[in-house]
């Protein structure tokens, strides 16, 4: 089975390129930008060897795994365009819902007995999916001004399909070793659907309320202690909730609310071993 939209995404007007490997799904957007495409397409592939994450580090994929990035143009403004990144989370959470039902992860994140009613899939600001508290998913956003005045901005998504990263600082998984049954192709396919209706919610952000409290529901951590670090600083305290703006908002350790619009965020014993 190859790449392939949802008829829904199809009658909408997008469009898609698929690779079997590529460097980088956000690089060929943002071409593709540059040369005067309209958007809403999709670029996608199960390798990706030169990517970018957050803070510019290095994002390779696995061959079986899921990179996509999808382009789009408007005359929005880059403050707005930024919370895509939440519509991207609930997309994919939501085809993850769709591709894994109940019963179709026979494996915990233990190893042992699980079904997909154990299987918790949580949002983690700004721009990760975690699957049983460990990393499954990221999101990553990048913009451009276009020569005849537009603006385009790309989201790109790489999920753990059949592998994950074993040299990071955190939890990470796979569906795979989750144990669902689910490939890069059946999973993309959900995907361009999730976003037809979490996109018509955002409506450009004018329906960013609404999208906020669909995030709200799936987020993970809140209640918690959280440790962000923020241009190398570190603040702790009690992750409270996202504002309107969708900025991450603590109390922290002398009492105060305090907002936060960018930086990497830790929960629990991650927080002490790596954000200290």
């Amino acid at each position: 089975m190859g790449f392939s939209l949802s008829p829904l995404a199809q009658q909408n007007g997008f469009r898609m390129e698929a690779f079997d490997t590529v460097g980088s799904t956000n690089a060929v957007a943002l071409e593709r930008a540059q040369a005067g495409d309209p958007g809403r397409l999709w670029i996608v592939s199960k390798k990706q060897e030169s990517g970018r994450g957050r803070r510019g580090r290095a994002w390779a994929t696995s061959h079986g795994n899921l990179a996509a990035s999808l382009l789009l143009t408007g005359n929005f403004e880059l403050k707005t365009a930024a919370t895509l990144g939440f519509v991207a989370g609930l997309s994919l959470a939501d085809a993850l819902d769709a591709v894994c039902p109940q019963g179709a992860v026979s494996v915990g994140i233990d190893g042992i007995g699980a079904s997909r009613s154990d299987l918790r899939v949580e949002l983690k600001w700004p721009n990760d999916l975690l699957a049983n508290k460990a990393k499954l998913a990221g999101i990553l956003l990048e913009s451009t001004h276009l020569p005849d005045g537009r603006f385009a901005v790309v989201v790109g998504i790489g999920v753990n399909v059949v592998a994950y990263p074993e040299d990071v600082p955190y939890p990470a998984t796979s569906l795979k070793q989750l144990g669902a049954a689910c490939d890069a192709e059946t999973l993309f396919l959900a995907l361009s659907d999730a976003w037809q209706e979490n996109s018509r919610i955002w409506n450009e952000g004018r329906g960013l309320a609404d999208i906020r409290k669909r995030w709200l529901k799936r987020a993970a951590g809140i209640g918690s202690e959280v440790a962000v670090r923020v241009d190398g600083s570190v603040l702790r305290g009690i992750f409270e909730t996202i504002d309107e703006d969708c900025r991450f908002v603590i109390r922290d350790n002398d009492g105060e609310r305090v907002k936060i619009a960018a930086g990497d965020v830790h929960f629990g014993a991650v927080a002490s071993a790596s954000a200290g």
